[in-house]
């Protein structure tokens, strides 16, 4: 099980992780971490607004970095 999730995050030695992949994880995690606080506290969270601002936010360091190199 933990070898499956490892290749979520990893590249495709399965050994070095993919910045851009764990990244991802990460703000994966913080939303659904953030909706499950704001339905327990009662308060209102927009998960989808959520993520199109990280989505906005990994595609424009992606790009800057492709520009960049």
């Amino acid at each position: 099980m933990l070898k499956k999730l490892l290749e979520l995050i990893t590249g495709d030695d399965n050994i070095t992780l993919e910045p851009a992949y764990v990244w991802w994880c990460i703000a994966v995690i913080v939303g659904l971490g953030l909706e499950i606080y704001c339905t327990l506290t009662g308060k209102a969270f927009d998960l989808k607004a959520y993520g199109l601002g990280v989505g906005s936010l990994l595609i424009g360091g992606g790009v800057g970095k492709k520009l960049g190199t």
